[in-house]
This record gives structure tokens, sequence and C-alpha cells, in this order.
């Protein structure tokens, strides 16, 4: 199997339906799925209903705060949009967990649909917001962040795909003189990345804010030599961060379907050990 398509095995899931182990990405996907169906059922009356539209939500229509990521009308881009958010969105979740994966969901839909009202403030013609093709976009991209050198179609790096993408988001947008939509999209991608980089992920990308801070302490006197000496669960955390920074970095150059069934298992007994 190619390292664009890697075998993946988990067993972080919220339940099961059936054979389908709903993973939080998995969730998320099918809720795509019912807002097709639903645009289906109600010939796009559920659409026209549930869509962000600033002017609409700040008339009192707030319910298209939440229901806009569900409004997917079925075509072969919004298959494929669901596509690539299962398989990037699985990627992802496999190294942070259902949980974190969870928060990052809630983080990319907090940080769109804020750019959103912001600007829907700001300009009289307002924003709109349909489907689930920007956080679509934005598991790609921290997919990328993530594996900078997975080879993609005929070998070319992940980073370079990505970039060419998001310039030509960027340049599309400003050909075509859509300040807003460029603004949501820029300032959405930076709250994900916030939002990323809380959950663990961007952990190299200091100009982001976010995520955790180790506390220094410092001591004086004769307690200063003491404090030198690492106890042995300090000790132990610093074996646990080497051979899990070692493991993740062998992913990232490598792809997850480089690591052995039992360098698997000892990476989630890492992750279990580091999230108690």
């Amino acid at each position: 199997m190619s390292a664009f398509f890697p075998s993946q095995s988990r067993d972080d899931y919220w339940f099961r339906l059936g054979r389908f182990q709903m993973t939080s990405t998995l969730v998320v996907v099918l809720l795509g799925v019912v807002g097709m169906l639903a645009w289906v059922i109600t010939g796009g009356a559920f659409t026209r209903l549930a869509f962000f539209q600033s002017g609409a939500v700040f008339s009192g229509e707030v319910w298209r705060i939440f229901t806009w990521p569900l409004t997917e009308t079925l075509g072969l881009w919004s298959i494929l949009t669901l596509v690539m958010l299962w398989y990037f969105g699985r990627e992802v979740e496999a190294t942070i967990g259902r949980n974190s994966m969870a928060k990052l969901f809630v983080g990319s839909w907090v940080s769109f649909t804020a750019a959103a009202l912001i600007l829907g403030i700001l300009l009289p013609q307002g924003t709109q917001l349909i489907g689930l093709n920007l956080v679509q976009f934005a598991i790609l991209l921290l997919f990328i962040a993530e594996n900078p050198r997975r080879p993609f179609f005929f070998g070319i790096p992940a980073w370079v795909l990505g970039s060419v993408l998001l310039a030509l988001q960027v340049f599309q947008l400003l050909g075509a003189r859509m300040w807003g939509e460029l603004f949501v999209l820029l300032f959405g991608l930076f709250g994900v990345a916030i939002a990323a980089k809380r959950v663990g992920l961007l952990t190299n990308a200091s100009v982001i804010p976010g995520g955790t801070t180790k506390r220094r302490t410092t001591t004086r006197g004769p307690a200063r030599k003491k404090s030198q000496q690492p106890t042995r669960q300090e000790k132990r955390h610093v074996s646990d961060e080497d051979r899990m920074d070692a493991l993740l970095a062998k992913i990232s150059a490598e792809g997850i379907h480089s690591l052995s069934k039992g360098e698997r298992a000892e990476l989630e007994k890492l992750r279990q050990r580091r999230r108690r």
C-alpha cells in the first residue's frame, strides 16, 4: 500500500454503529450526509433556511449560527469534500484522539463563525457560510502541517501541495475582489490554528498562540542544588517525551504506516499516560 493510502487501525471511538467505529471525524461526515439528504428531501428548502447569512442572523434567525455546517447540497464537489474530510480527518484524529478531535471541530466552527459575524458587522452586504468545505480545507492544511514531507501524487511533498492550494484560494478571492470571503478564510484559518495548538498540534509553530507552556521554577540558596536532582516521576516523564518525539518524528518523515504494530501500541500507551 502506498504512502498516500496507509493502513490504519485505531480503537479510539465513541460508539459502534453496526460495523462502523464512530469517531469524531466520522460523526461530522455523517452529519454532512444528513445535510445532503435534507437538501434532497426538502427540495433545497433546508439549505435556504439553515445556511449562515449574517443579515438573517442579526434579524433574529440565530439558528443559522449552528446549522450552516449541515447545509451540504448533493453534488460531486460536496461528496468529494466529505471524502477528503473523512480521510484527512481520521489521520489527524489518529494522532490526537477522539476528544481532542472533537474540540478541534468545535474550534473550527467557532473560528469561521466568529470571522463571518465580525465581517457581517463591518460590511453592508454581509457574509455567508455553507457546508463543510472550509472545515475540510482547514483539516487538510493541518494534516499537511503535521506531515510536511509526506508524499502525495507523483511524489510531491505535502507542504508543496498545501502551499499551492492555499495560494490558489487566496489569489482567486483577490482576483474576484471577494474581500469578505478572503477575510473569513484567513482569519478563520488562524483561529483553527490556535485551536489546533491547544489540542497538541502545530507544536513547532511559535508564532501561533495557545498550547501548553511548562512552568519554570527557580530556587535560591541551598534548595537550588536539591531541585537539580530529578525525581523518578520526572525522569520517566522526560523519557516518555523523548520516546514520543521519536515516534512522531518517524510518522512525520515516513507516515504512520511506517510504525510497527508494537510501536503503535507503545505510542498509544504514551498518549494515555500523558493525558493522565
